[in-house]
């Protein structure tokens, strides 16, 4: 597939809104990054998993209260995922490049591998959102159909049923299997183009993937046994990755987002860039204090895809600017009120699907 192209010509929706988010931090003489209060979240968040480790591992307490901890922690990785790494890929964590590289980094001490990870996720998907072919994100074929131009099998009539199974084991699936085949074959999608890596990122990849399996398999089978250590780490990418995925398919795969396609001829989506961000994109739950704590802002993910550079400390204020410029260009904001009926949205959307050629 040739490149997608948008029809960014004049950007004048775009161009609009920029300058309003331009004044409004001029006007407050504040940066873009983060601030004393994300740092704080982010220090008790890491923290706190540090302690949930130590006490699997070396202090292991009931098997009750060991499975609640290993679900605890496994969420508590994405939360990391969400709060920190995610920022730092996005070089909105810190003003300071050191501090983002770092933060960046906790996904390699996730598992994962931040330098793949900010060309599928910073390139592909910010840029060709909910494309088929161009943003990895959305192909889960022939596992899943999240969209009305993929095939569809018989097995589909239950994906609104088996979800649970293929989101909860996407972390394990990502960290031991995606990981190596980007690496081997230097392709972050299947029509991306193919990219060397520099001699420090080859040290990187081998060397965390080492750390990892230290941290997460060796030094829990020496302390707490084979078995023990399987299932508890089993629990553990579940979790995680049952809340990764989850967080990612409300923001952009419900009934109300959309999943344009280029024109034959040109390869071109007819709109603006920032009106495909939003018209694929949706909020859910942004009045949720708890909600936004946990989600590093990702549930103002429309402020997020159009300002992915600009930390989530300021999507609630800038959502308003989002929300004004919308109005005056007649463009519709996505918006879910909750999390329960972003949820059932995405559940109607994938049983429709499943149901439907």
């Amino acid at each position: 597939m040739s490149k997608v192209t948008f029809n960014n010509k004049n950007n004048p929706f775009f161009k609009s809104l920029k300058e309003k988010v331009d004044k409004y931090f001029t006007d407050k003489n504040i940066h873009t990054a983060g601030n004393r209060r994300l740092y704080l979240k982010s220090a008790f968040q890491v923290s706190l998993a540090i302690v949930t480790y130590v006490i699997l591992v070396f202090f292991t307490p009931s098997i009750p209260i060991s499975i609640l901890l290993c679900c605890l922690l496994g969420i508590n990785l994405g939360v990391i995922g969400f709060n920190v790494m995610h920022e730092g890929g996005h070089n909105s964590f810190s003003r300071h490049k050191w501090l983002n590289v770092l933060s960046g980094h906790f996904l390699n001490l996730m598992g994962g591998n931040i330098h793949f990870w900010k060309l599928k996720h910073n390139i592909n998907h910010h840029t060709y959102t909910n494309i088929e072919g161009m943003d990895s994100d959305i192909d889960i074929q022939p596992f899943m159909r999240l969209h009305d131009n993929q095939p569809r099998y018989w097995f589909h009539k239950f994906q609104h049923v088996y979800w649970v199974f293929l989101y909860g084991i996407s972390y394990f699936v990502w960290v031991f299997y995606e990981d190596y085949v980007k690496y081997f074959t230097r392709r972050v999608s299947k029509n991306s183009e193919a990219r060397d890596m520099s001699l420090r990122e080859h040290f990187i990849f081998w060397i965390t993937k080492i750390v990892y399996v230290t941290l997460y398999l060796v030094l829990p089978i020496m302390f707490v046994g084979l078995l023990d250590a399987i299932i508890g780490y089993g629990i553990i990418v579940f979790s995680c990755g049952l809340s990764i995925s989850i967080v990612f398919q409300l923001a952009h795969v419900v009934e109300a987002t959309d999943f344009p396609l280029p024109t034959h001829d040109s390869n071109k989506i007819e709109t603006e860039w920032a009106i495909h961000q939003i018209n694929t994109t949706a909020n859910f739950a942004t009045k949720n204090p708890v909600i936004c704590w946990l989600l590093g802002g990702l549930n103002f993910q429309v402020e997020h895809h159009l300002f992915p550079k600009i930390s989530h400390v300021h999507y609630p204020q800038i959502s308003l600017l989002v929300k004004e410029t919308c109005d005056e260009f007649n463009i519709d904001y996505l918006e879910y009120p909750t999390l329960t009926k972003a949820f059932y949205s995405h559940l109607n959307h994938i049983k429709r699907l499943g149901q439907t050629a």
